[in-house]
């Protein structure tokens, strides 16, 4: 299935690799790493994740504490949110 994104959910995802890359060389690589593999497990089983709201659901990264918000389309996933979980929470949910 396709994975495609809002462009605010792109932009966090960019500022957050910036943001690890520039607190440890590499880190922001390592982090991008877990999101493609947590992309992997969505798109593998996009219905086993925690439910957000009706259509909406939320993969935890298992190193960072990154959550990836997403709606099950009819031919895609939608990323709606790489969000933070120690910041506000739910900030996404107008997005929707």
């Amino acid at each position: 299935m396709k994975i495609n994104f809002l462009e605010i959910a792109q932009v966090e995802l960019d500022d957050a690799i910036k943001y690890y890359n520039y607190e440890i060389p590499g880190l922001g690589d390592a982090f991008l790493t877990e999101i493609l593999e947590a992309f992997s497990r969505i798109s593998k089983y996009p219905e086993a994740w925690h439910q957000c709201s009706k259509r909406t659901r939320r993969c935890q990264t298992r190193r960072f504490p990154y959550g990836i918000i997403y709606q099950m389309r009819e031919h895609e996933i939608l990323v709606v949110a790489i969000a933070n979980l120690h910041r506000k929470p739910d900030y996404w949910k107008d997005r929707i």
